[in-house]
């Protein structure tokens, strides 16, 4: 039976945190993948780049696996009923519930964390335990049929990991080398422990006004959550 794979895609999704999973899991066997979204006009990532919804909350079918983005955009999702009871009306039947980035934390505002371990974008970590979750820095975190990646490119690290889930290690395996995913990154500067102090200074500069945001929105939700 084909496999019914959907990521949620929303105005200021962050591309890679979709485009890189999507290509992993969309070169396995027998899977149907969806982009949704509340209508089939056009979608214009944070960085510009303009995706094509394939499917409607309406008119998706059930999911296998449903896979949440992150981006500039979840802020304002994470208060959006419509999305969050699509989310949750899907989650409820889904194999696995998943995320990368900050699309974990639509999970939590959709309720799906509560005492679940779960991880996220490093510069919003903190924004984890409001929603209920047990925050995990690792690249993927998997707690029964939840799985969330880390920031961005650990959306590929994830996706083959539930790519082997799925199937087998033998099949993640090979998308993995057809995909030559085999990183050597020409810089140490991708974690907040490696990077320049420097860096990480203007890293965190440039993500003070998105945290404070999001840190409003969470504290709002979590008293809506009323745990």
């Amino acid at each position: 039976m084909t496999l019914q794979i959907g990521f949620l895609l929303f105005p200021q999704v962050q591309q890679l945190d979709l485009t890189g999973p999507y290509d992993v899991l969309a070169s396995l066997p027998d899977v149907k993948v969806h982009l949704i979204w509340k209508d089939l006009l056009p979608v214009t990532s944070s960085t510009g780049l303009v995706l094509q919804p394939s499917t409607t909350f309406g008119d998706c079918p059930a999911l296998d696996v449903i896979c949440i983005p992150g981006g500039s955009g979840v802020g304002a999702l994470m208060e959006d009923g419509e999305t969050l009871r699509f989310i949750q009306t899907q989650a409820a039947q889904a194999r696995y519930v998943t995320s990368v980035c900050t699309g974990a934390l639509v999970l939590g505002a959709a309720g799906l964390l509560k005492g679940k371990r779960a991880t996220t974008h490093w510069a919003y970590h903190e924004l984890l335990a409001p929603l209920g979750a047990i925050a995990v820095k690792d690249r993927v975190v998997r707690d029964g049929n939840l799985l969330t990646g880390g920031g961005i490119t650990a959306g590929i690290d994830f996706a083959l990991t539930l790519a082997a889930e799925l199937f087998d290690k033998d099949t993640a395996e090979l998308v993995q080398l057809q995909l030559e995913y085999a990183p050597a990154p020409p810089f140490h500067s991708g974690s907040p422990e490696t990077a320049p102090a420097a860096v990480l200074e203007e890293a965190n500069r440039r993500s003070a006004q998105s945290r404070l945001q999001r840190t409003l929105i969470t504290d709002r939700v979590a008293a809506a959550l009323n745990w």
